[in-house]
Parts: structure tokens; C-alpha cells; sequence
């Protein structure tokens, strides 16, 4: 019906609270910038050309952010990968 809400209604509020200003987020945010940012000296990627760095061993799961951790792939296939 017009002007009914919908029951299921997300609080982004409290999903941004959760999952992006807690403490291991920021920090993992942090390493993913500084892998991109190295990445980007070493001559691997360069902005806007659809690579990412992707870490082997997730940082959400334990992963460090060391050279052996890292590789450049496609967007696709790091999407793909999710945190498997």
C-alpha cells in the first residue's frame, strides 16, 4: 500500500558502525592501502586499470601484508575469490 514502509528496512547506521569505523577495520583498510600503494611504486598496477592487489590469505582471516601474502589480479577474479 502508498505510503506504508517496509518492514525490513536496513539501519545503515549501525551496519557502518559494525563493519567500517571498528578498530581492526580501519587498520585493515590501512594495509590494503599501503599493499595498493606499493604495488603502484613496483610498476604492477597503475590507477584505473581494473587490477587489484590481492591478498592470498585475507587480512580478515589472519592474513599478513607481506610480498608473499599479495598478488595483482583482475577485479573479476578477486570478487570472485571473496574471503574464501
Amino acid at each position: 500500500m502508498p505510503g506504508e514502509k517496509p518492514a525490513n528496512k536496513r539501519n545503515y547506521k549501525r551496519e557502518y558502525a559494525k563493519f567500517q569505523s571498528s578498530t581492526k577495520a580501519k587498520k585493515d583498510r590501512a594495509a590494503r592501502n599501503k599493499a595498493r600503494r606499493q604495488a603502484e611504486r613496483a610498476g604492477a598496477v597503475r590507477k584505473g586499470d581494473g587490477k587489484e592487489v590481492d591478498h592470498i590469505k585475507p587480512l580478515s582471516r589472519g592474513g599478513g601484508n607481506g610480498r608473499s601474502n599479495r598478488r595483482v589480479v583482475t577485479r573479476k577474479v578477486n570478487r570472485r575469490k571473496g574471503s574464501k
